[in-house]
């Protein structure tokens, strides 16, 4: 199947948003899309679902689709059933990947508890010998008392350490505990990954809210960079604007620019002023959703198997012998649980500090963008003026079925029939009124 016919899941999700009716401002209003893009997208799907086209007196289209545009779209084409199933197929398997690495610490703390079993048996059949042979028991290798776990009699020997009560009153978490191993090692993903959306349809509906009229102080604090010198002076920051939205600047006597969309000014609903941000806030990144619980135990587990390893390699390094099986065994745990149980805790330390330097970088972004806002508070005598020259191209024009002409819901001798009946009231009442007169 051609990709350039494939309806744009984005504008699918628009068009139910918006109930169905909708114009092409209306659509790149609210996906944030490119005007021209969003058009040929609307084609697109009217061809794909049988939507209907909707032409007003004024020659503004309105596009029209059937309620059920999913269900449509999923029985006409393959590809979006063959998406969607390896979308359900991958959230599957990236739960069974979260969870993996959780699994496998368990799984390597049990096996290395059983390796380290095994070498303090072959550390007791060892002295046994040689307390039979007469000899001198267990030689010190330097870490008498790192099995004192296993050993029965070690309360009557050492004080038992206090527990201490830990504050429970952490964060409360929405995943299990696999999934926080998951989130302690890697995060939750970029919590910025919709930005540009975001970015875009905050341009759109400041432009909106101002009825297609706006001056570049109301859209540089949903931007990045503004340039500087003559680039900021000049304002050509919004040239990527103006190609989005199809958008073109007008100039005042004053020699000052403002920008007019056309193409956002025609919607199918009176539009009420939504409620924005002042500017574009990036979120920052957090080191893990998990729970202050599900963090400590995570951490603590990862140390646990880090000792555990230190005990078998320094165990074995110290001439503790194991034959067949059990010697192939231990040393394989050893060798993994130790280069496991490093990575498990570097990697947090490392993303910690990563992560450190990423939130400064968005800190300084949100504070520039939150600057260029103030700017516009303030609205000093340059930008009221701009203000002011700009409000004569706001408009906003309401199609209603009152309007129609033409659409491709019924036949077009039908619509002739009723539009020429309608002529013919008009002028009978211009006559009537003349005659009046």
């Amino acid at each position: 199947m051609d990709s350039n016919l494939t309806p744009d899941p984005a504008i699918v999700k628009a068009v139910e948003r918006l109930d169905y009716r909708v114009t092409v401002g209306d659509v790149a209003s609210q996906a944030g899309l490119d005007v021209n893009l969003a058009e040929r997208g609307l084609l697109v799907l009217a061809s794909a679902v049988d939507g209907q086209l909707q032409v007003a007196e004024s020659g503004e289209v309105v596009y029209l689709f059937p309620k059920d545009v999913q269900g449509v779209l999923q029985n006409k084409f393959f590809q979006l059933r063959l998406r969607e199933w390896l979308g359900k197929v991958w959230r599957v398997l990236f739960y069974l990947i979260r969870i993996s690495f959780g699994i496998v610490l368990m799984l390597l703390i049990a096996l290395a508890i059983v390796a380290v079993i095994l070498l303090v048996l072959a550390m007791n059949s060892s002295r046994d010998d040689r307390n039979n042979s007469g000899g001198i028991g267990i030689p010190n290798m330097g870490f008498p008392n790192l099995f004192w776990i296993f050993y029965p009699n070690y309360y009557d020997r050492y004080d038992r350490p206090s527990l201490r009560n830990r504050n429970q009153s952490g964060s409360t978490s929405d995943i299990n505990f696999l999934e926080a191993v998951f989130s302690f090692l890697f995060g939750d993903g970029n919590p910025n990954a919709e930005l540009e959306e975001r970015r875009w349809q905050s341009i759109a509906t400041v432009i909106r809210n101002n009825r297609g009229a706006v001056i570049a102080e109301q859209i540089s604090p949903f931007l990045d960079e503004v340039g500087t010198g003559y680039d900021q002076e000049y304002e050509q920051y919004m040239v990527p604007v103006l190609a989005r939205f199809n958008g073109r600047p007008e100039v005042s006597p004053e020699g000052q620019m403002v920008y007019h969309f056309p193409d956002l000014q025609t919607t199918v609903t009176e539009s009420r002023r939504k409620s924005i941000s002042d500017y574009l806030q990036e979120y920052r990144y957090v080191f893990s959703r998990a729970s202050r619980g599900q963090v400590i135990a995570a951490s603590s587990l990862g140390a646990f198997l880090l000792a555990l390893a230190i005990v078998l390699n320094v165990s074995l390094a110290g001439g503790v012998t194991l034959v067949g099986t059990a010697a192939t065994f231990v040393k394989t745990i050893a060798i993994l649980s130790l280069g496991y149980s490093v990575a498990y805790l570097s990697i947090p330390v490392i993303r910690n500090s990563w992560i450190g330097w990423r939130n400064r970088k968005i800190s300084d972004r949100n504070a520039e963008r939150q600057q260029r806002s103030l700017l516009l508070k303030r609205a000093d005598p340059t930008i009221q003026q701009k203000l002011s020259y700009a409000q004569q191209f706001a408009a906003e024009t309401v199609i209603r079925n009152d309007d129609l002409i033409y659409t491709t819901e019924r036949d077009l001798i039908d619509q002739e029939s009723d539009r020429a009946s309608q002529l013919d009231a008009e002028w009978q009442k211009r006559l009537e009124k003349r005659d009046l007169e």
